[in-house]
């Protein structure tokens, strides 16, 4: 019952996307014109293609900057690990409207005008913790000796991470880097205070145009903004199921 109240308004939401009249409560017939028309909209395009830039991008760095910060947290004494996971979780805790309102009243004092920079930033910012809480349970698996061993064959260290630890914690960074895609893509209140004028997220744009009236067009965007989320979070499961099942196996 729970469950039904949650998704009935999204089921109907994709449901009336493909109603052949403006009506959000009537059925009229079957339609694809809601889509092909969004996808004439020049406002719309525009927002998914900054959508596009700031989300991989963000991930991208966000990837990297993660991917390190947990190696150097792995590396630390129990206590100091533990302090710093605590500040590692805070942006996850954090309201999104105070994160918001902080990184604007940041870009303000750095003189930084809204748009990409701002928007990628603040993304990256708030990214980086579920890269690193991915990254970092790939880590306690690795085997202690295995970085000592290839040192102990002749590798540089760069080499021992290159080809021992990163293939060994591979999962863990892409299942990090798909959530951290999913989490841009996804965000709307912090992209609300940092995006400019011309740079406005897919996420924002909707919201500007529900102000005005509810097109069948939103229902249209909504729809393929959800399945594209779910795909991702289907991803990201059945990788940590599949990654859990070989624990299990291995431990066996």
């Amino acid at each position: 019952m729970i469950f039904l109240f949650l998704y009935a308004p999204i089921f109907t939401l994709m449901l009336f996307s493909f109603n052949a009249d403006k009506s959000r409560v009537v059925w009229h017939g079957f339609t694809l014109d809601w889509y092909a028309e969004l996808f004439r909209d020049a406002t719309i395009l525009n927002s998914l293609y900054v959508t596009l830039i700031v989300a991989f991008a963000s991930a991208f760095f966000a990837t990297i900057l993660g991917t390190a910060a947990a190696l150097g947290i792995h590396c630390m004494g129990r206590r100091t690990r533990a302090a710093y996971l605590t500040v590692n979780s805070i942006p996850m805790s954090t309201s999104d409207t105070i994160m918001g309102v902080t990184f604007m009243l940041l870009f303000a004092l750095l003189a930084l005008d809204k748009g990409y920079l701002t928007l990628i930033l603040a993304h990256i910012t708030f990214s980086v913790p579920y890269v690193v809480l991915n990254v970092m349970p790939k880590l306690r698996q690795l085997d202690k000796n295995a970085y000592e061993a290839a040192l102990d064959l002749g590798a540089t260290p760069t080499q021992a991470l290159r080809k021992v630890i990163l293939p060994e914690i591979m999962p863990g960074i892409v299942t990090g880097a798909i959530m951290a895609f999913t989490i841009s893509v996804d965000d709307f209140v912090v992209s609300y205070f940092t995006a400019g004028t011309t740079s406005q997220p897919l996420s924002v744009v909707i919201y500007s145009m529900t102000r005005r009236r509810i097109s069948p067009k939103i229902n249209a965007l909504s729809t393929i903004l959800f399945l594209v989320v779910l795909v991702l979070l289907v991803i990201i499961n059945f990788r940590q199921s599949r990654d859990s099942r070989k624990k299990i196996k291995h431990a066996s």
